[in-house]
């Protein structure tokens, strides 16, 4: 059976309208010797021979839903409520893309002008877009931003060590070129972050809880940063803003992060969401699309593309982004999943991470040869001191166990060599976090 849908008839006429008389013919620049390689392929399958074979190889993958996790650094394993995947197959929005036109769109665009309002709700901000590929990329259009507000005349970016490695380094990959100054992620880490704030500064970025988890008040971030006429931008974690003060409340420019956990799954690796909030006085500046609502000529309520990134349709010398797409369907589902909990359940949610994680911090912090790093208080993500190289540790939980350990820290931080960044989310009952205690003391 072929699933080719033109005809011979077709391919004849497609062939004519460009005056081209064969299809070997669209071919002749490439060598005759390269057309046709010989290619050592197995024997052709049927659709339920490839299926089986499919399936077997992905079986081979160790998953989430295979054992338990502690794995976080970035992407979580939070509980998807059945509702979300209901919405996204839905086929008025499983096959949307961007509502260019608001009159057959009404529905995309008011989920998106929902998404957009619960950001702000959740984040402290005033306007939200809608949205970015994921929290990196979002990151650092924050900076574009920021360095637009100031017209292009400041191009030092403080950026601190505690923000994401990923992050990090795509900031400074999709910067380049641009004559950025980017201090402050490889320095001193012992030295703080606002000593290097000056007048030439654009923003000061942080995250919070910080890439280790760690939670802190950032009243004296905002406050230095405002003082050098710079921009605060706070990368966050959703989940943790069911619990924790907003960034806006503290004085954040701009709040960024990655919305994963909220509905999307971990889905190895992608797609993911950038979320993007930031205050109404810098909305012009940013990138990303804008639903706004207002009333049609009957003075119906009605939702509209306000800004769009594609300024470049019509005004491409002020665009003010090269994004020109996102992933829609994944900020529909993070708006399900917060219409769905609402402020109550968002809490909840949050509230059981942080019990659990802390309970875990406990318990491993009474073994022989562990220790928790309690500098500061945290969120859901701990990091713990180990008797010996987390790699050996963590082979040994998924080897013995069928564990996925935490994070090795010394990948990215070589003084915390034989630290592990562990993650407990509501996902991890109790029993599962002594499972991993139990481990982690034969482990060493």
């Amino acid at each position: 059976m072929s699933f080719v849908p033109h005809s011979d008839e077709d391919r004849k006429a497609m062939l004519e309208a460009i005056g081209v008389r064969s299809v070997e013919e669209l071919f002749q620049d490439v060598p005759e010797r390269v057309r046709f390689p010989d290619l050592n392929l197995p024997p052709a399958l049927s659709e339920m021979e490839a299926r089986w074979e499919l399936e077997a190889l992905a079986s081979a993958n160790f998953t989430t839903a295979d054992g338990p996790c502690f794995l976080g650094a970035g992407a979580y394993r939070h509980y998807v409520p059945a509702v979300v995947d209901a919405v996204l197959r839905r086929g008025e929005f499983y096959t949307a893309y961007t509502p260019y036109q608001p009159e057959v769109s009404q529905g995309t665009l008011q989920a998106i002008f929902e998404y957009q309002t619960m950001i702000c709700e959740l984040t402290g901000m005033e306007v939200s877009n809608a949205s970015h590929y994921d929290g990196a990329t979002a990151t650092a259009e924050a900076v574009i931003t920021a360095i637009n507000v100031h017209r292009l005349k400041r191009k030092k970016i403080v950026l601190s060590p505690w923000v994401h490695p990923e992050y990090r380094a795509v900031v400074r990959t999709y910067t380049q070129g641009m004559g950025l100054n980017i201090v402050g992620d490889g320095g001193d880490i012992s030295r703080p972050v606002t000593d290097l704030l000056d007048e030439e500064t654009a923003c000061l970025i942080v995250q919070y809880p910080d890439f280790l988890g760690r939670i802190e008040d950032l009243t004296p971030y905002a406050e230095a940063a405002h003082r050098a006429g710079a921009l605060l931008v706070v990368v966050a974690d959703p989940i943790a803003l069911g619990m924790l003060k907003p960034p806006g409340a503290f004085g954040a420019d701009i709040v960024v992060g990655e919305g994963q956990s909220m509905g999307a799954g971990l889905n190895f690796g992608g797609p993911y969401l950038g979320f993007f909030a930031t205050r109404m006085e810098h909305v012009r500046r940013m990138a990303g699309r804008l639903v706004g609502q207002t009333v049609d000529a009957e003075g119906k309520r009605a939702f509209v593309l306000t800004l769009s990134t594609r300024e470049q349709h019509i005004r491409r010398e002020k665009a003010t982004s090269n994004i020109c797409t996102n992933q829609g369907l994944v900020a529909l589902a993070a708006a399900v999943y917060m219409a769905a909990l609402g402020r109550c359940g968002m809490r909840r949610v949050a509230e059981l991470c942080y019990h659990k994680a802390h309970y875990a911090a406990d318990r491993i912090d009474q073994l022989d040869g562990y220790t928790v790093l309690r500098d500061k208080p945290f969120f859901k993500e701990f990091v713990v001191r180990c008797p010996k190289p987390v790699r050996e540790i963590n082979r040994y939980l998924l080897d013995e166990w069928d564990i996925i350990g935490g994070y090795d820290l010394g990948r990215d931080y070589p003084h915390l060599q034989n630290h592990m960044l562990v993650c407990v989310t509501e996902m991890n009952p109790r029993h599962e976090i002594d499972m991993l205690v139990e481990a982690l003391e034969e482990a060493s």
